[in-house]
């Protein structure tokens, strides 16, 4: 029997990836130019290693992005459903957000004091988010680190406690996995010389009654999650895992980190406020400055009222926390023309709107060509996974990877003009993506699925 990957032959999957090589290199002569061999100067050519990461032969050069597409050197055309991995998930620019900065960069960048758009800031976080005190940070790996030396500082516990597949940018401690029902390291970690596991501990996210058996101990000071794991293949909560994750967490004593840095998607205010989450500490990077280098951190009055205390009786001296350039007046701009005038219902609405349709027309295409494939969605967040479904934890989601297959997938659909998220096979429907753009991805999607199975 023929060596397969998501149900297509390994020959066939290779087939299409030359094939759709060949095109994508004939329609790039310029960025072929630029970056085929690297740039000098730079470190593997580039300078962030993950833009060698993405499946192209080459990186795409981006000589313009605009709403909802990305314009190359070439002057190619993209329907972008990337949206930079979540950054620009309202679009690139917003004209708001375009306007802030526009007038923010006359009266200066950063200077270490609070600007005016600070007095209506805080409103709109405790009005959107509902927890009652803030801070901002510049990334939402910088906003995690803190809220966690937060948790372990107030309750006095040195662990905390992740779910296997799960993603919090750059935050060295929640870098573990489970092989073979072993906390490990995350493999491929680069300068790594200590045991992540020793203060981590880590168990599959949907296992209620494996997650009542690491707290037991009292020792785990926080446990951080996504409502909804991603930047793998999806993985949705069961009916009653929240509520079982914050009786047992309060059970124990131990805190609640939500990371919403994508699961943003949901609504206005992310899935902690769509489905009454009760989180004692809140993170979201990405898009909460419209693609400006910002994140921002919150916690509830309790836990405020504690870390108060732990405050009082600490030795005086630095926190540890904080970046020279964290809370600057471009950010407190951006965020505010994003709170006020971005994320706002109707476009949340219309973004709403899209992804069904979306999703709709890929499970259509993945019937019609009899694959043994699944969608997942949340909010204006979809994702196609080359396996069966519903997927019930990160175990289930390492297993569901279809590496070659994906590349050859995301290939093709640049050359049809479409481009999704390098790293697994996520799309986003922004504000400004529009239902030609949509039907485009569908008519794209399902081209490729008949070349596959053919």
């Amino acid at each position: 029997m023929a060596a397969t990957e998501g149900g297509v032959s390994l020959a066939r999957i290779a087939s299409i990836r030359d094939a759709e090589a060949t095109r994508f290199r004939e329609a790039r002569p310029k960025s072929e130019a630029a970056f085929g061999n690297g740039v000098e100067g730079f470190l593997d050519g580039v300078p962030m290693h993950w833009m060698n990461d993405w499946p192209t032969p080459f990186p795409i050069v981006v000589e313009k992005a605009r709403d909802a597409t990305i314009t190359d050197i070439d002057g190619n055309k993209l329907a972008d459903f990337c949206l930079g991995d979540t950054g620009s998930m309202f679009g690139h620019s917003p004209a708001p957000v375009a306007k802030a900065i526009r007038r923010q960069a006359r009266r200066g960048l950063t200077y270490m004091l609070p600007s005016e758009d600070v007095l209506s800031l805080g409103e709109l976080l405790v009005a959107r988010f509902g927890l009652p005190y803030w801070q901002i940070a510049t990334t939402a790996s910088d906003a995690n680190r803190f809220a966690l030396r937060v948790a372990r500082a107030v309750t006095d516990r040195p662990k905390i406690l992740v779910f296997n597949g799960c993603y919090h940018g750059a935050v060295d401690e929640t870098m573990v996995r489970l092989s073979d029902g072993k906390p490990i390291n995350r493999p491929g970690l680069a300068g790594e010389f200590r045991d992540l596991t020793q203060n981590t501990k880590i168990v599959e996210f949907n296992d209620l009654p494996a997650l009542e058996a690491a707290l037991a101990d009292g020792d785990v000071a926080c446990v951080i999650t996504e409502p909804v794991l991603t930047n793998c293949c999806m993985v949705l909560p069961e009916p009653g895992f929240h509520e079982g994750l914050r009786a047992i967490t309060r059970r124990h004593g131990t805190l609640l980190l939500i990371d919403e840095t994508h699961t943003i998607s949901t609504g206005p205010g992310g899935y902690t406020r769509k489905y009454d989450l009760e989180p004692d500490l809140f993170v979201l990077g990405k898009p909460v400055a419209g693609g400006v280098p910002a994140s921002v951190w919150g916690m509830s009055a309790e836990l405020s009222r504690r870390y108060d205390a732990y405050n009082l009786r600490r030795e005086p001296g630095h926190s540890g926390m904080g970046t020279t350039l964290s809370a600057n007046p471009l950010q407190f701009a951006a965020m505010r023309a994003v709170l006020e005038e971005v994320m706002t219902e109707e476009n949340y609405a219309h973004m709403e709107k899209l992804a069904g349709r979306l999703a709709k027309g890929l499970e259509d295409s993945i019937a019609r060509h009899e694959l043994a494939w699944h969608v997942q969605r949340v909010g204006a967040r979809v994702e196609f996974i080359c396996a069966p479904g519903p997927l019930k934890n990160g175990g289930d989601a390492e297993g569901a990877h279809a590496s070659g297959l994906e590349a050859a997938i995301h290939v093709a659909l640049v050359n049809r003009g479409v481009l999704i998220a390098p790293f697994h096979n996520m799309m986003l429907i922004s504000p400004v993506t529009t239902k030609k753009q949509v039907d485009k991805l569908i008519a794209a999607f399902g081209d490729i699925a008949k070349a596959l199975v053919a």
